[in-house]
């Protein structure tokens, strides 16, 4: 016998919730708009302010000046000076309606960027205007892990035959003439859907009819939520400079890649919202009584059991990318003078020195092909040709070919973005 599913069964109490904590040294996560025109921020030699809009049209609607406001967004022209002389010297400190600011300071990031902004990327912030983590982005790397080692390790979780590592070859080379136009669910039809939804459920034991899909999802047992606010904080040092954490800042990301002699190639610059030094927490749960419903129809058996299983995956799927990305800036040759820029990767070079990885996860920006897919599974040849079927064919060199790496207040290229530390607490 077995229970028809007319709606998504209800949840149980959770049982094994933890709070971790979450650390990096610099980190983007991209918003709902990809990119701000010049109008939609300003730029000052300390700050990058985004405005309250609707307050700013406001205030300047008062002051006569509002089509001189829409003018400058019809030519997509900055703002500055328009604002200077409507208000004055201290523009940033005008308020509205209200006592509301014009400039509220959890818009505002600290200025690194030493060159003009002509495009700024915005990091995700809640409805308070402050920067967070989404739970749905930890939770789409931690799915990413778990289906990187299910595929390493077919054989212990008796993963079927047609989602093992040479079968998804075997068949990407077969559609390969369609993949760009079908790339962003091949994962599905490949392996994802077999590794995550061909379960069959067994509640208060009966079977349950249901098809896969997302009541079948094994991660349905997994709960994230979103992070804390990630909130600016000072702190103090006797006798020494105060640091910060959650510091918001404005930054270049150098985008490099590498001519055949591996001597640094220089390809763009892109300004991006970031937060430096960042220190924040989440909840993670698995409720084990819904994991317990499971059961592949195939006899794949599940990789993990506890919230300390999930974190112990996500660590070994960083170490793969970290040794990936170890032997790729180890190849490296410092270049003094591309397009004028100066490529020199030092600071990169000494943070991948380290054998065993320091982080667990990567998040955002700075992931990339390697973070956010399985192709550390597969052949160098199968990835490349991948990459030059769905994106800008790059042939002879490895993918992913470019790399992103964040410019310090000082012109430095010191940082890679995306790389965090999980601490279950």
């Amino acid at each position: 016998m077995t229970i028809a599913l007319s709606q998504p069964l209800s949840k149980p109490n959770v049982t094994d919730t933890r709070q971790v904590r979450l650390t990096s040294r610099i980190l983007h996560i991209g918003s709902a708009v990809s990119k701000l025109n010049p109008f939609e921020y300003v730029k000052t030699p300390k700050f990058v302010y985004l405005p309250d809009q609707e307050e700013l049209a406001k205030a300047l609607r008062q002051q006569g000046r509002l089509n001189d406001y829409i003018g400058c967004i019809e030519r997509r022209e900055d703002i500055t000076t328009l604002l200077e002389n409507t208000f004055g010297e201290d523009w940033t400190k005008t308020e509205g309606e209200g006592g509301r600011p014009l400039f509220p300071k959890t818009l505002r990031s600290l200025n690194w960027a030493n060159m003009a902004i002509t495009e700024l990327h915005p990091m995700i912030r809640n409805g308070y205007g402050h920067h967070y983590i989404p739970g749905s982005s930890i939770k789409g790397a931690i799915r990413t892990a778990i289906a990187y080692h299910l595929l390493k390790h077919s054989d212990r979780y008796r993963v079927p035959q047609t989602s093992r590592i040479s079968e998804i070859e075997n068949r990407l080379r077969q559609s390969m003439g369609d993949l760009k136009r079908r790339a962003k669910f091949a994962d599905d039809r490949l392996f994802m859907d077999e590794l995550f939804t061909n379960f069959g459920l067994t509640y208060q034991g009966r079977e349950v009819n249901s098809r896969p899909g997302p009541n079948t999802d094994i991660l349905r047992a997994v709960l994230v939520s979103d992070s804390q606010p990630l909130i600016e904080q000072k702190i103090e040092r006797n006798g020494q400079r105060p640091t910060f954490r959650n510091l918001p800042v404005v930054t270049e990301t150098l985008i490099s890649s590498r001519f055949p002699d591996y001597k640094a190639k220089y390809r763009a610059s892109i300004y991006a919202e970031m937060v430096f030094n960042v220190r924040t927490q989440f909840t993670l749960s698995l409720d084990h009584e819904m994991l317990a419903w499971f059961h592949h129809k195939q006899g794949m058996t599940l990789p993990f059991e506890s919230v300390d299983d999930l974190l112990r995956i996500c660590q070994d799927f960083a170490q793969e990318q970290w040794d990936f990305e170890h032997d790729y800036w180890a190849t490296i040759v410092n270049n003094p003078n591309d397009r004028g820029r100066s490529l020199n990767f030092d600071a990169i070079k000494e943070l991948y020195e380290p054998e065993s990885c320091p982080y667990t996860l990567r998040l955002g920006w700075g992931s990339g092909l390697r973070g956010t897919t399985i192709s550390l599974c597969l052949s160098d040849e199968t990835v490349r040709e991948v990459r030059d079927t769905c994106g800008l064919r790059a042939p002879g060199f490895e993918a992913p070919k470019s790399r992103r790496t964040i410019m310090n207040a000082r012109g430095e290229i010191s940082y890679v973005p995306g790389w965090v530390k999980l601490e279950a607490l």
